[in-house]
C-alpha cells in the first residue's frame, strides 16, 4: 500500500453525471452493416494500406501497416469484402475528410488464424517488435502507439510503472467498467508490460468516486504474481493527467521538457493494459474499444464497439437520443470535441459519446471582460498564469505566451470553467499555439529557402568561375601553340636558307683540263639555272 499521496496545484471538481450510464453491464454492439476504418487514429505517421477494393478479409487481418517509427497498424474488425478506399469523414476536430478503408460485413465474423504467445519465454525485443503489428495505442485517448512506450530505453531505465485508473473527466465511465468487470485482463496485461520494462515498482491510480473498481482490482492484484499496489486518490479533475497522476503517486514533478521515461517512469492507461493482455495471450489485435454512451439517450450505457461502427449505430443501442439532442461530442465535456456528423466512425481514441443537448449544456453567455479575479490562476494545474496568456494571445503577442510557457497548457479547461466572465480561455490559448506553430512553420520553410537561395548563387558563381578558369586555360593554350607555330616557320626558314648557301657554295668538280668548248657550254648551263631561279624567285 502507498503510505502517502501527494498534491498539485489547482484543479476543480465538476458534476460527475457518472452514475446514468454505470447501471448496467457492458453490452455487446451488434456488427454494422458498414465499417468505415480511418487511417489517422493514432498519433504518428498514416500506415500503408496492404489491400485493395475487392479484397475479401477476415477478422484480424492487417489492413494497413505501421509506417516509420510511430505509427500503428489497423485491422479488420470482422471478415468481409473492402468495398472502397478513399476520403471520408472522420472523427476530428478539424471536420474534414481523411482517407479511411470501408467494408461490408459478411455477418460471418471468421477470424485469422491466431496465435498465443508464450510472453515469459519469449526475447523481449522480439515481444516489442511484434508490438508494431498489434495496433495498441493509448486507449485512454491520447492514441500514441503502445510499441514505443513498452520499449526499453537505453537511456534510463523505467524504475516505476504506473497503470491510470483515475477517468477523472466527467461523463466517461469506460475504465470504470472494465476495472470491474475484466480486471484479470488488466493485471495479466501489466504483467507483461512488468516483464517487458523490469520496473521496481507498480502502481495504479484509481479515484475515490469508484469503489467497486478500486475493490475488484486489490482482489485482482492479490492474485498477480507481481506486485501491485492500488492507490485510491481524491476526485479531482484533471488527476487523470498523466503528468498529474504522477505527482499524485510518486510526488514527482516531470519537467516540462522532458519526458516521464526521463525520470524513470512510465504511465499506460488501464484499457492499453487490457489490449496487450487480448494480443499476447490470446494474439488478436486491436479490432474494438468500450465505448461510453451518454448524456441525451435514452439508456446511457457502455459498449463494447467495432473499431468502424457508426456514431448513430452506437446512438440506436441506447434507444435513440431525446428531442431536444443538438449535437454529439467525442469524449469529455471539458477536453471532447463536437462531431461533425453522427455518421462518422468510432476509432481507438473514442472513449466516450455525449450526446449534447441545451439542457445539460446550456449556450455560454456573452463573454465580459477580465475581472482580473486570478481564479483561473487558482485553478490550473500546471500552475500557469491563464489571464497573462489570455491577454498575450488576445493581443497577439505571441512570443510573449511563449515566454509565459504556453506550451506546458494542457487545454484541461479548468480556467475557462471557473472563470466568473465566461471567458473561453482554452479557445484563445489554442489560437495562440496554432498561431505560433504556424509562424514556426513558415519562419523554418523561408529558412530553408533561403538556404536552397545561398546555395543557388553559390553554385552559379563556381560554375562562372569554372568557366573563366576553362577560358583562360584555352586561351593560354592557343597561345602556346601560336608561338611554337612561329618557331618551326622560322626554323624551317632558316633550314632553307641554310640549304641555298650550301647550295651556292657548291663548286663544280673535275673542271681542270677541260676544253674551251666544254667551258662555254657548262658556263651557258649555269646561266640557264640562274635565270630560271631568277623566273621562280620574281
Amino acid at each position: 500500500m502507498i503510505s502517502k499521496l501527494f498534491k498539485f496545484h489547482g484543479g476543480v471538481h465538476p458534476p460527475e453525471h457518472k452514475l446514468e450510464s454505470t447501471r448496467r453491464p457492458i453490452r455487446n454492439l451488434p456488427i454494422p452493416e458498414m465499417l468505415v476504418l480511418p487511417l489517422r487514429q493514432h498519433v504518428g505517421n498514416l500506415p500503408k494500406i496492404r489491400v485493395q477494393a475487392g479484397d475479401h478479409v477476415l477478422k484480424g487481418q492487417l489492413l494497413a501497416e505501421a509506417e516509420g517509427s510511430v505509427s500503428a497498424a489497423v485491422h479488420a474488425p470482422t471478415s468481409g469484402t473492402v468495398v472502397s478506399i478513399e476520403e471520408q469523414l472522420i472523427p476530428h476536430p478539424s471536420g474534414l475528410p481523411d482517407i479511411s478503408i470501408a467494408m461490408r460485413p459478411d455477418g460471418e465474423d471468421r477470424w485469422i488464424a491466431l496465435e498465443k504467445t508464450d510472453w515469459r519465454h519469449r526475447d523481449r525485443a522480439e515481444m516489442v517488435a511484434s508490438l508494431r503489428e498489434s495496433g495498441i495505442v493509448g486507449m485512454g485517448g491520447a492514441a500514441f502507439p503502445t510499441q514505443i512506450k513498452l520499449r526499453p530505453s537505453g537511456k534510463s531505465s523505467v524504475r516505476t510503472l504506473i497503470i491510470n485508473g483515475a477517468e477523472c473527466e466527467p461523463y466517461i465511465t469506460c475504465d470504470d467498467l472494465l476495472m470491474r468487470e475484466r480486471a484479470e485482463e488488466i493485471v495479466k496485461g501489466i504483467e507483461i508490460a512488468h516483464y517487458l520494462l523490469g520496473p521496481e515498482n507498480c502502481l495504479i491510480g484509481i479515484e475515490d468516486n469508484k469503489p467497486e473498481a478500486a475493490r475488484v482490482m486489490r482482489e485482482a492484484c492479490a492474485r498477480s504474481s507481481v506486485k501491485i499496489d492500488v492507490a485510491i486518490v481524491p476526485t479531482l479533475y484533471p488527476s487523470g493527467d498523466a503528468r498529474r497522476l504522477i505527482g499524485l503517486l510518486t510526488g514527482i514533478e516531470v519537467p516540462s521538457d522532458k519526458r516521464s521515461t526521463d525520470v524513470g517512469l512510465q504511465v499506460f492507461n488501464v484499457a492499453t493494459m487490457a489490449a496487450v493482455y487480448r494480443y499476447f495471450e490470446h494474439g488478436e489485435p486491436v479490432v474494438s474499444r468500450l465505448v461510453t454512451v451518454t448524456g441525451n439517450v435514452k439508456d446511457p450505457g457502455n459498449f463494447d464497439v467495432l473499431l468502424g461502427t457508426p456514431m448513430s449505430a452506437l446512438l440506436q443501442a441506447a434507444d435513440g437520443v431525446l428531442p431536444d439532442t443538438d449535437a454529439l461530442i467525442m469524449g469529455g465535456p471539458m477536453m471532447g470535441f463536437r462531431l461533425p456528423s453522427r455518421e462518422v466512425p468510432v476509432i481507438k481514441a473514442t472513449n466516450c459519446i455525449i450526446a449534447s443537448s441545451p439542457r445539460l449544456f446550456p449556450p455560454q453567455p456573452p463573454a465580459l471582460p477580465c475581472i482580473r479575479c486570478a481564479r483561473c490562476a487558482e485553478a490550473c494545474p500546471v500552475d500557469l498564469q491563464p489571464q497573462e496568456l489570455y491577454w498575450f494571445a488576445k493581443s497577439k503577442n505571441l512570443e510573449k505566451a511563449r515566454d509565459y510557457q504556453l506550451f506546458d497548457c494542457i487545454e484541461c479547461g479548468c480556467c475557462s470553467y471557473v472563470c466568473p466572465s465566461r471567458i473561453p480561455l482554452v479557445e484563445f490559448y489554442r489560437y495562440a499555439k496554432s498561431e505560433i506553430l504556424a509562424q514556426d512553420k513558415a519562419k523554418e520553410a523561408a529558412s530553408l529557402a533561403r538556404e536552397r537561395n545561398d546555395f543557388r548563387l553559390a553554385r552559379i558563381e563556381r560554375e562562372k568561375q569554372e568557366r573563366a578558369a576553362k577560358h583562360a586555360q584555352k586561351a593560354a593554350g592557343a597561345k602556346t601553340e601560336a608561338g611554337i607555330d612561329d618557331a618551326k616557320k622560322a626554323a624551317i626558314a632558316a633550314a632553307l636558307e641554310r640549304a641555298k648557301a650550301q647550295k651556292a657554295e657548291v663548286v663544280p668538280q673535275n673542271t681542270d683540263d677541260l676544253s674551251s668548248t666544254v667551258l662555254a657550254e657548262i658556263a651557258d648551263t649555269d646561266a640557264r639555272r640562274a635565270a630560271a631561279a631568277n623566273t621562280q624567285e620574281n
